[in-house]
């Protein structure tokens, strides 16, 4: 399991070379998302979608948030992945909420959550990325309204319909 969590921190590591701040609404939207999933007794690979994302929109803020203080410094982009994983991941592994037997996504043994968790922070990320792409191209404009939310958030969106559809 740790072996699993260490491949995909350092996955992640090498996608951060420059920062653009995602959205506060965008953040928001997916801790809203994982809160009323949990509430809603939502499948655990749905929640990790979710997490994920929060995840990393949490590590582009920080990251954004050190940089307008003038806080650099060598390993800044590896070490908020790190902490910030570790603060998602490890509290769930230790209240036995990610590793349960019964968590497991049928007999291959992966994790349901952590595999949501995998999943929804790359779903997000290119969701985000590809915005800055569409803005880039469009003359440093957004196409419309709020496309700043619905880009990193949609992947999640489509996601959770299909983890849906696939454990129901």
């Amino acid at each position: 399991m740790k072996k699993y969590i260490y491949i995909f921190a350092l996955f992640f590591l090498f996608l951060f070379d420059k920062v653009q701040a995602v959205c506060p609404i965008c953040t928001v939207a997916v801790g809203a998302g994982v809160g009323l999933s949990r509430w809603l007794g939502i499948d655990d690979s749905i929640i990790g979608l979710w997490v994920g994302g929060l995840t990393v929109s949490m590590i582009v803020w920080t990251i954004s948030w050190l940089e307008s203080k003038k806080i650099g410094f060598t390993g800044m982009n590896f070490l908020s992945t790190i902490l910030w994983y570790a603060l998602m991941v490890i509290p769930l592994y230790f209240m036995g909420i990610i590793g349960h037997p019964y968590n497991a996504l049928g007999t291959y043994g992966i994790d349901k959550l952590l595999m949501g968790i995998v999943i929804g922070s790359i779903g997000f990320y290119f969701g985000a990325e590809w915005y800055f792409y569409l803005k880039e191209k469009n003359g440093g404009h957004a196409y419309f309204p709020f496309q700043k939310v619905v880009m990193p958030i949609s992947p999640l969106i489509l996601m959770s319909i299909v983890f849906y559809l696939i454990t129901a």
